[in-house]
């Protein structure tokens, strides 16, 4: 059947209506001219692929990857770079009026980054194919069959060229200890070294790692502004120890404009796209504004990404997370960094209540950056005397973002300003940014 692509909706799907029904298509994009084969038919809803495109959308553009299509890593490669910012800006102001049925008295500017070779932290799945050769890739659109890949064009360049090497090296893993299950490999880039964890079931042979680093390293030997490769292993659950070589420079990044340096292990959560966290980082600071003489609170606070950067302004700070390994990285950065004006407790913030609220005491100004999931339990614990006058609220999520914000609007607050951030060029996820003010 033929139709006409009305919107994009949050996965990056164009959506269409039929006989009433909406159709979400996949790789079509709004007031294209396609035709469809509906794949899932869900009574309220259906799910449909594009079969033809009879009129294309001037935005339309020849994706860059040959996975892309098959691998689940990407939604917006056929979509023009700064087109991508302004559907993704689309799709956040309308779950602003249909979830939350507010809408800020001002739009800030979108913060585009770079096309490509941002994402400086991945995971990749690890599989033996039919013929029994080891592989590595991404989980495949709408499966959960891996797709191996040879190259990954939103990976660092010196990562997506080491890709065939570190798949080699896997497959001499397993042919030396074929009864060691290997899970995935997780991938970190820091400023000197970057860091490729594997996981398994059991211990790995180390002869054959120190080989391994030494094949990594012999690719980016000739290229002076590159990281060096270091091994890690990790078994099971257990953290992650360096193994190849022993000694290297440590994972970290830097937030000049503050005059930081942070640390991190492999493992830990960090901003994917750090270019751009530097930008985010700078754009929260502004707006949140903090003064000497406030007490404010960085809540879901990570390693300190933004708590630090606040506590160089001379404020109080109190930067609450829930996962006890990353309060200690950000009691070790503060330490490193000779901020001694921070306090950091771990806590269940999804679990907060009025009284918990009253127990921490009153901010002047609070800083909120939760996980997909939002920060509902919090916003609607928070109370009379205890209003901070201002929230900076940083949302991975449009969705549990409105619903928040609807919560803080019937709390008194004005909802002053919102704004997208391209974290993630080429996939659907939105980033944004919002201030509230105390009316």
């Amino acid at each position: 059947m033929q139709t006409t692509i009305q919107s994009l909706d949050y996965e990056g799907r164009g959506v269409t209506r039929i006989d009433g029904k909406t159709i979400f298509v996949h790789n079509a994009l709004p007031r294209e001219i396609v035709r469809i084969q509906i794949k899932q038919d869900k009574g309220t809803f259906a799910e449909a692929d594009t079969i033809a495109i009879i009129q294309p959308s001037e935005y339309r553009r020849e994706p860059a990857c040959p996975h892309y299509g098959e691998c689940g890593g990407c939604a917006l490669q056929h979509v023009e770079f700064s087109a991508q910012v302004a559907m993704k800006q689309r799709v956040f102001e309308e779950q602003l009026q249909r979830i939350g049925k507010v809408f800020p008295e001002q739009i800030l500017p979108p913060i585009y980054g770079a096309a490509w070779h941002y994402r400086s932290r991945t995971r990749l799945s690890i599989f033996i194919d039919k013929q029994g050769l080891m592989q590595i890739g991404y989980q495949a659109k709408r499966s959960k069959r891996i797709v191996p890949i040879s190259q990954c064009a939103i990976l660092p360049t010196h990562v997506s060229g080491s890709l065939k090497t570190i798949r080699a090296g896997l497959q001499n893993i397993h042919a030396t200890a074929p009864k060691i299950r290997l899970q995935s490999v997780e991938i970190s880039v820091g400023e000197q070294v970057s860091v490729l964890n594997i996981i398994s079931d059991k211990k790995l042979p180390e002869n054959v790692l120190i080989e391994f680093s030494g094949c990594l390293n012999k690719i980016t030997a000739n290229q002076s502004a590159t990281p060096i490769w270091q091994i890690w292993q990790q078994i099971g659950t257990r953290a992650a120890e360096p193994i190849a070589p022993k000694t290297a420079p440590k994972l970290n990044y830097r937030l000049p404009e503050f005059a930081l340096n942070m640390p991190f292990r492999a493992g830990d959560f960090t901003q994917i796209n750090l270019p751009m966290n530097e930008v985010m980082v700078s754009r929260a600071i502004r707006l949140l504004q903090p003064q000497v003489h406030e007490r404010i609170a960085d809540l879901f606070c990570g390693l300190g990404n933004f708590t630090l950067p606040i506590a160089r302004s001379g404020a109080k700070v109190v930067g609450i997370e829930g996962a006890d390994f990353l309060t200690r990285r950000a009691m070790q950065n503060a330490q490193a960094n000779g901020l001694t004006n921070i306090q950091f407790s771990t806590a269940d913030l999804f679990a907060t209540t009025p009284q918990i609220v009253e127990q921490l005491g009153y901010f002047d100004k609070i800083l909120l950056d939760p996980p997909r999931a939002g920060a509902y339990a919090l916003v609607q614990a928070l109370h009379v005397p205890y209003l901070p006058k201002r929230i900076v609220y940083v949302s991975c999520n449009p969705a549990t973002f409105a619903r928040d914000a609807a919560v803080l609007v019937g709390k008194g607050y004005r909802f002053s300003a919102a704004g997208v951030m391209n974290l993630f060029p080429h996939t659907a996820h939105v980033e944004a940014m919002a201030v509230f003010d105390l009316a």
